[in-house]
């Protein structure tokens, strides 16, 4: 049954954006009036790992006429394949979710110490290089040693640094810690939020998560397939819709702006408002913040 889309959801919708509290390189209240300067009324905060930003976006969200939805990018692992899983209106407060989370940034820090110590070695790079490039209460990443790479004159951009030093086959990569995928979501759901799968298919179908594992996750609860993103492929966005029809699930489209560290735009790709009208009925950890 297709559900009629509330009077006070009116799009276009952006459901997935990065600030300064993660890798962003703006503050929330930044990315949310970057996000109404290109025309979005509702927008999610979904920063990696860390829910920090939500009251700071959330006001400048009330304050702009704008409708904010609480969010998250949850760091997996399925196999070797890097797996991020955006959570929405669930209960920050999760006792569950907390210590996963708290586990994986704690984890984030040593592996960004073990990349720069690595890198230090070949070229003039230090920590407090990197600490110089992150915000307050930040989780140092991978993008904020990128930024220190800039900042010293060593790369041209973090797309650059991505595509070489920071390229998993140059050396310096190092793993970190991720739950499973079937965690994350059990982990959102059980919190009482929405679990949608962040760009499933940004290299083609070898790098996509097999569809058996992909439909178990979808019978623990998963709710929904972030399709509508740059960086998913033609095909996969195909082969996601087909399944995405055959279990009624939830589809969204999202810029995953971080501000002048992607060349994503807010609003590239946006979420139809039946669609969010689906995961705030769904969910039951959070509220919306409205005007």
């Amino acid at each position: 049954m297709i559900r009629a889309a509330r009077p006070d959801i009116a799009g276009p919708s952006d459901l997935h954006l990065h600030s300064n509290h993660s890798d962003g390189t703006e503050s929330p209240t930044e990315v949310v009036r970057q996000a109404n300067a290109h025309g979005i009324r509702t927008l999610a905060l979904t920063d990696h790992d860390r829910t920090t930003g939500w009251d700071e976006a959330g006001d400048a969200a009330v304050a702009l006429g704008m409708t904010f939805l609480p969010g998250i990018e949850l760091s997996a692992r399925h196999d070797w394949r890097s797996v991020h899983v955006l959570g929405y209106l669930f209960d920050p407060d999760s006792p569950e979710l907390v210590a996963e989370t708290g586990r994986i940034r704690e984890d984030r820090i040593g592996r960004a110490e073990r990349i720069v110590r690595s890198i230090g070695r070949d070229y003039d790079l230090t920590w407090d290089d990197v600490l110089a490039q992150t915000a307050p209460g930040a989780t140092v990443g991978r993008p904020h040693i990128a930024d220190a790479l800039v900042a010293r004159g060593i790369v041209a951009d973090r797309t650059a640094a991505f595509r070489g030093i920071l390229h998993p086959r140059t050396g310096y990569y190092e793993p970190h810690y991720a739950p499973d995928p079937l965690t994350a979501v059990r982990l959102i759901t059980g919190a009482g939020g929405v679990a949608v799968i962040a760009h499933p298919a940004t290299s083609g179908r070898e790098r996509m998560m097999p569809v058996p594992y992909l439909e178990r996750l979808i019978d623990e609860g998963l709710g929904g397939l972030e399709i509508d993103h740059r960086e998913n492929t033609t095909a996969g966005k195909r082969m996601l819709r087909d399944i995405a029809a055959r279990h009624d699930l939830i589809v969204t489209g999202s810029s995953d702006y971080h501000g002048s560290g992607k060349p994503n735009l807010p609003g590239e790709n946006t979420t139809s408002d039946e669609m969010v009208t689906r995961i705030i009925d769904r969910a039951t950890g959070s509220e919306p913040r409205r005007p």
